[in-house]
């Protein structure tokens, strides 16, 4: 009764091949999913700078001061502050950087290298 059953099951040979197409598919993925999560993250970054930058032209007319004026820390934040005319508050760069808010009339930068307002 039983002398045509067969194991089933998958070769040695068939495994390691799966692995190595895997292997491979992994290897060219990789690179590509970098290159795309650290162009997102530049991209942010500048939408960032750009609302920072709005925000400070805003708040400078509101406040009255002209080109040149040097944003305090005390500029920032508080009720009449730059970050109130940001929604959510002072955005941050996904790449850990630090954005500097530079003089009225100037764009904010970020020290991440790459992430520039233009």
């Amino acid at each position: 009764m039983n002398k045509n059953k067969k194991k089933q099951g998958f070769t040695l040979l068939e495994i390691m091949i799966v692995v190595a197409i895997i292997g491979l598919l992994a290897t060219i993925a990789i690179p590509a999913f970098m290159a795309a999560r650290t162009k997102s993250q530049t991209n942010v970054c500048i939408s960032g700078l750009r609302q920072i930058s709005s925000a400070k032209e805003q708040w400078a007319l509101s406040a009255f001061k002209r080109d040149g004026y040097t944003v305090l820390d005390s500029d920032k934040s508080g009720a009449d502050g730059i970050d109130s005319f940001i929604k959510g508050g002072e955005p941050t760069c996904p790449a850990d950087g630090a954005y500097t808010y530079q003089p009225i009339g100037t764009n904010p930068t970020c020290n991440v290298s790459g992430h520039v307002h233009k």
